[in-house]
Formats: C-alpha cells, sequence, structure tokens
C-alpha cells in the first residue's frame, strides 16, 4: 500500500546551474548534493556506465514525514541525456506545481529575474480550483513548473493564511 511522495526527480542537463536556479530564484533549500557512481545506481537506472550528479531540495515551510526533500534533481554525467520535447502534451512529460499566496506578486518577482512564463496568472473558472489562479513557467533547461494559488475558500480549508502573502 502506497504511504507518502518519497520525492519528485527531473533530470537536468547542468546541475550546478539548475542548484543555483531553484535555489536562488525558487527559493527551495539544497538539503544534499551527491555524486553516484556506484553499481547500486547503475542497477536502479538500468544503465551499466551510468553516473549521475544529484541535488536535493525541499520547501523551507515544508515537513516529510518520510524524507529530506521533496524534490531531485539529477544530472547523468555518464552516459549523458538527449534533449527531447518536453511540451506538456507529450507522453511522460510531468510538471510541478507549488502553491502559493499572493501569486501575482509572485509573478512579478519571477519575471523581474527573467524567469519564462508561458501565460500570465490565469483566473480558474471551472473544476475543483475554480476561484483560484494558476500559471505555467519553464525552469532553465524548460521543465514545466505551474504555480497555484488556491481560492480563499480552499486556502482556508488547507490552513493557508489567506492573503498574507506567505
Amino acid at each position: 500500500m502506497l504511504q507518502e511522495v518519497f520525492h519528485f526527480s527531473f533530470t537536468v542537463s547542468d546541475i550546478e546551474a539548475s542548484v543555483r536556479w531553484y535555489r536562488d530564484v525558487l527559493g527551495l533549500e539544497l538539503v544534499h548534493r551527491q555524486r553516484q557512481d556506484n553499481d547500486y545506481t547503475r542497477t536502479l537506472v538500468a544503465m551499466p556506465t551510468a553516473v549521475l550528479e544529484v541535488a536535493q531540495f525541499r520547501l523551507p515551510t515544508v515537513a516529510s514525514a518520510m524524507s529530506t526533500h521533496m524534490l531531485e534533481l539529477v544530472e547523468y554525467a555518464e552516459p549523458p541525456g538527449e534533449r527531447v520535447p518536453l511540451t506538456t502534451n507529450n507522453i511522460g512529460v510531468a510538471h510541478l506545481a507549488f502553491v502559493v499566496t499572493g501569486l501575482h506578486d509572485e509573478y512579478e518577482r519571477l519575471q523581474s529575474l527573467g524567469v519564462s512564463f508561458r501565460n500570465p496568472p490565469v483566473e480558474i473558472t471551472a473544476g475543483v480550483n475554480r476561484g483560484g489562479y494558476s500559471c505555467y513557467f519553464s525552469d532553465p533547461d524548460g521543465i514545466t513548473l505551474e504555480l497555484v494559488e488556491p481560492s480563499h475558500e480552499r486556502q482556508q480549508q488547507f490552513g493557508i493564511l489567506v492573503g498574507s502573502g506567505n
């Protein structure tokens, strides 16, 4: 039986650039770095020559019961990967959504730092998240990320401080 999410992972082209971006632009906390050059990793990823550079992050405000991190970035030092189209309709392409309050302010802040957005914040007009706002943006490799500001009702339901900018 599944218990909890341990972490989510993206493969990146340049671990150093990605660490700086996720830490300095998004404000995630870097909790661990490691080079994985061992038989266990090669067996796990089913690549006999695999060597990985790994960085693990967490949101400073969110604790997990099972893991020290929520996002893992991996650069394959060996064998290097290929760039593939990361448009969201391609099979297997994922995205990670972050809950925010003050989405319009966060959008402006990130845009001023040169973050590439697919759209400005849009009002969610249908479905379970109706009344909230959302926007898609990209990390340096073109990986899709999302900012979601739930409606005031959903924020209250989740215990988020409405309008606090937190």
